[in-house]
């Protein structure tokens, strides 16, 4: 498991990564989903699996709006690919940042200092990410309703700003 899981972290790293160096929207938003998918799956490892879920559900419905967005506003006709030059500079530039941080702080690093929710799963009554959620819902409830106000007025400021036939107010054809 502990393998899994370290294959889930590269990936992360290589994913956020990838978003950082590649300036077209298009495959950016192709690399936060692929970021999103790595980080669910590291909670899962660690004992998470329906925070997860929701989080990976949510992040996907976000992502579809501001792909939405993005792929609206940026109307490129040939947009750079990972495999292009300067993405490619970019990319070793920054996994060289990852790798001297790595290597700086590598001392401090124990793999033990991460224990999962479910470890003592035999004296629990209920699971680590459920009583999250619980908590979520009881003492939280005031701010998911203003996140929820906040992602429907958002759904509604992207579709009036990519909305059709020169009627939008960002658009330029």
């Amino acid at each position: 498991m502990t393998y899994i899981v370290f294959l889930f972290l590269i990936g992360l790293v290589l994913g956020l990564v990838a978003v950082a160096s590649n300036p077209s929207p298009y495959f950016a938003a192709l690399g936060l989903v692929m970021v999103a998918g790595m980080g669910c799956g590291v909670l899962v490892g660690y004992g998470g699996p329906f925070l997860s879920l929701v989080l990976f559900l949510i992040y996907l419905g976000g992502m579809l709006v501001v792909f939405a967005y993005s792929a609206a506003l940026a109307a490129e006709p040939y947009p750079e690919t990972w495999g292009s030059r300067p993405v490619v500079v970019y990319m070793g530039v920054y996994l060289a940042g990852v790798v001297a941080v790595a290597w700086a702080l590598w001392e401090g690093w124990y793999e033990g200092s991460w224990v999962p929710a479910d470890e003592l799963f035999e004296f629990s009554v209920f699971r680590g990410d459920i009583g999250g959620v619980a908590m979520m819902y009881s003492l939280g409830g005031g701010m998911l309703i203003i996140s929820a106000w906040v992602l429907l007025l958002t759904l509604f400021v992207v579709l009036e700003l990519t909305r059709g036939l020169g009627r939008g107010a960002l658009r330029a054809v």
